[in-house]
């Protein structure tokens, strides 16, 4: 996902470099690109807080199967 963000963002630096605009417009287009990048950073921590929560909880799972492997292996 790092590798996804660093990318975006050299690709809107790289735009905005070939662009003819004035310094004004092109302080604008850097201050929105810190926010693009910004936001992005921000979701890209919330897929990998989600991602662990995902994995505990597959976790969970394969121990409650486990355990009820073990339990019906004991009832036959």
């Amino acid at each position: 996902m790092k590798i996804l963000s660093a990318l975006i963002a050299v690709c809107l630096i790289g735009a905005g470099a070939f662009a003819a605009e004035s310094p004004k417009e092109s302080d604008r287009d850097q201050q929105q690109l810190a926010a693009l990048t910004k936001e992005l950073q921000g979701q890209q921590t919330a897929i990998a807080d989600n991602q662990k929560k995902i994995d505990e909880k597959l976790a969970t799972i394969a121990e409650a199967i486990r355990q009820a492997k073990i339990y019906s292996a004991r009832g036959r």
